[in-house]
């Protein structure tokens, strides 16, 4: 039997009258007045309509704790497991799991002893990404900060009365048709497509790049020689006001400095070849485009033939160049080269810590 003293009695029926007061809250005070009144639990629960079990559970919990016993529910499950967070992210940086190259979060979570959603969100809050590799590869050109700066200042403020051109080779581009025809898109489903293919041959696309109105010269030709980039040049001087200045940014292929094309070159002087840094051909901005037409309109596509491949990259180039965007740059010479210089000092303190 429950004892209540004068005031705890007076809390009881204040909060089991109330109506303000939860429906749970006034069911259970009115369990401790009843209890206090000598009441076994199973007349309680059979006059309030509860369960017995109810009944002892709220007349235990308040004979522990009193008001406070009965006032909330225990909280239900396990009790929250703790992440030490700064173990967690130096495991994720500085270490690599057993037989394994990276961290997953749930790897990570029983290393830990905890859920991989919770390994995940302090991921998130950290910006760890540990299933991510971006490749890198940091110019070594002797000549880097030259032509870095002739490119760019191409870029943000090309000459007066003249052309500015990005080109380059798209090479074995192939022509690929699946060995079974697939299904279309449709609700609920993805298109689909086979793993494996029939390679039909390959072209090597041409283009260059207007950098002021993003018009695109272009022209497939079956291989890259010197011969095939002379033909591309001769094209472009056809196909380009007679009075503008050429200026071309190109790679250090050697294609592109053979002894023929610097010949030609020598006979056509409003040609000005650019060439970027080596390892640098991110600088060129026809390679954005050339991973446009890539995404667009031949990862996915299917080709019977050479010819039928061709065929879809002019009318891809067609269709862009009725209305085409140019490629704006933003980032200016100081900014690269300071980035460079960050680079080139932690690889070289990394190749020093391997030696040491």
């Amino acid at each position: 039997m429950i004892v209540l003293t004068d005031e705890q009695e007076s809390e009881l029926t204040r909060l089991a009258r109330s109506k303000r007061t939860s429906v749970r809250l006034v069911q259970r005070a009115r369990i401790v007045l009843l209890a206090a009144q000598g009441l076994q639990n199973k007349d309680i629960a059979e006059q309030l309509g509860i369960g017995r079990v109810q009944v002892a559970r709220w007349r235990e919990r308040y004979v522990e704790s009193g008001l406070r016993g009965i006032e909330r529910d225990l909280p239900r499950g396990a009790p929250p497991v703790k992440v030490d967070v700064a173990k967690l992210v130096e495991l994720t940086t500085q270490t690599t799991p057993e037989a394994a190259t990276h961290w997953s979060t749930r790897k990570m979570g029983e290393v830990l002893g905890v859920s991989a959603s919770t390994v995940m969100r302090h991921w998130q809050a950290h910006g760890l990404k540990p299933h991510i590799v971006r490749g890198f590869k940091v110019s070594r050109d002797s000549k880097f900060v030259e032509k870095l700066e002739d490119i760019v200042g191409l870029y943000v403020s090309p000459p007066e009365h003249a052309l500015v051109l990005c080109c380059d080779e798209k090479s074995q581009v192939q022509a690929l048709d699946r060995t079974q025809p697939g299904l279309p898109l449709k609700k609920g489903r993805a298109q689909t497509m086979t793993h494996d293919y029939k390679r039909h041959g390959t072209t090597t696309l041409f283009a260059a790049l207007n950098v002021l109105d993003g018009q695109v010269i272009a022209q497939c030709q079956q291989r890259h020689r010197h011969a095939e980039w002379l033909k591309f040049l001769r094209q472009i001087d056809r196909e380009t006001p007679k009075d503008r200045t050429l200026h071309l940014i190109a790679d250090n292929y050697a294609t592109h400095k053979h002894p023929v094309v610097q010949e030609w070159l020598a006979k056509h002087p409003r040609f000005n070849m650019h060439f970027t840094p080596t390892s640098a051909s991110w600088l060129n901005m026809v390679e954005r485009f050339f991973r446009d037409i890539t995404v667009n309109r031949l990862r996915r596509g299917v080709f019977t033939s050479v010819p039928e491949l061709v065929t879809a990259i002019d009318e891809y180039i067609a269709h862009h160049n009725i209305k085409p965007k140019p490629f704006i740059w933003t980032k200016s010479a100081a900014d690269i080269l300071q980035k460079v210089i960050r680079a080139n000092s932690r690889l070289s303190s990394k190749q020093n810590g391997t030696l040491h």
